[in-house]
């Protein structure tokens, strides 16, 4: 179902998957501000759960939060393309009675052991934004094989009585259940949003090969140099990294600073989920005041406390992978002394 943005099919994803006002959603606390903000638009409290040094959900706290909160819907984003052991996290959610719904906005194309992202939970809901694996400049996409969700979403995005023109839709005996008590949200994705989008399609996987070729070189220097720890990648994940993250150790705080101002200063962009304030794309629930208890999980703080996200060009050759590789090692050197 192809809508104008990735927080339009989470929240579709949520409310058609049964979230009502008042219910409890559990989130992967480290993640950008449109999953609590789909959260929020359901009408739903927020269920914050830890995530590991390697950037992936705890299940260990989810299976606690979901047990003391009785929420019985997850969804799971899998923030800056580091996957979770699906497996693992789904026979827990069966086990609890627990229905997923999968935000791959930085997973399109990517995967666990042969299975794509976006066909573990109930949805998938994928991003094509300016910075995402296809560029529309904004859009989103729900994916699913449950009928009666996906009549429901085409529905409240906006199809009118227009729904039986499209191929890839569910049969008429399914619109028939909803099409006279489903609201009309007006959330569809633009025929230029479209027109963007389609071409880049056949070109995903030679840009994912392009970008883990970045990755790789790029983890590999990085993961050399004393102080800076990358997060560990199962052989099972399947990632499309454009970005990378590291966590910078042994610096105090205004060391650290320093490390970033001294980056920046030589072209090399460095965000930083642990900054005491919201900038660009980067938050943390503590900043999230819609929420009923603003605060960031004490686990999830110490996690972001020094950790580093860089963007990767499609663009780079390997002679910038390497002078972004010196010129962190440099002012990391600079920085430490």
């Amino acid at each position: 179902v192809a809508v104008n943005s990735c927080g339009s099919s989470m929240f579709l994803a949520l409310i058609c998957s049964g979230v009502r006002p008042g219910d409890r959603v559990l989130m992967n606390a480290f993640t950008l501000a449109p999953v609590p903000g789909a959260v929020a638009h359901a009408g739903a409290e927020h269920v914050l759960v830890e995530v590991t040094p390697d950037l992936v959900i705890d299940l260990a706290d989810l299976e606690r939060k979901a047990r003391a909160s009785g929420a019985r819907h997850l969804l799971l984003s899998h923030m800056r393309g580091h996957i979770a052991d699906m497996p693992r996290l789904m026979a827990l959610c069966d086990d609890l009675g627990i229905t997923v719904i999968e935000d791959c906005a930085h997973t399109m194309g990517a995967g666990w052991a042969g299975k794509p992202t976006g066909t573990f939970g109930r949805a998938g809901c994928f991003s094509l934004q300016a910075y995402k694996h296809i560029n529309a400049g904004e859009g989103g996409l729900l994916a699913t094989d449950d009928a009666d969700l996906a009549a429901r979403a085409i529905l409240h995005s906006g199809s009118y009585m227009l729904y039986h023109q499209h191929r890839a839709r569910p049969d008429e005996a399914v619109f028939a259940r909803w099409k006279d008590v489903t609201p009309n949200f007006s959330l569809r994705m633009s025929n230029l949003t479209a027109a963007a989008a389609r071409p880049q399609i056949a070109l995903l996987a030679e840009r994912a090969a392009i970008w883990n070729d970045h990755y790789g070189r790029l983890a590999a220097l990085l993961g050399a140099l004393p102080g800076l720890r990358l997060p560990h990648r199962p052989q099972e994940e399947e990632f499309v990294q454009s970005s990378i993250q590291f966590a910078v150790t042994g610096l105090d705080d205004a060391g650290f600073v320093r490390f970033l101002a001294g980056c920046k200063a030589r072209g090399v962009y460095l965000k930083w989920f642990g900054s005491g304030q919201a900038e660009g794309y980067t938050s943390v629930p503590a900043q999230w005041g819609f929420l009923d208890d603003p605060h960031t999980p004490p686990g999830i703080a110490r996690v972001l406390e020094r950790l580093c996200d860089m963007r990767i060009p499609l663009s780079l050759t390997e002679a910038e992978c390497g002078e972004i590789a010196t010129i962190i090692a440099e002012e990391l050197a600079c920085s430490t002394s």
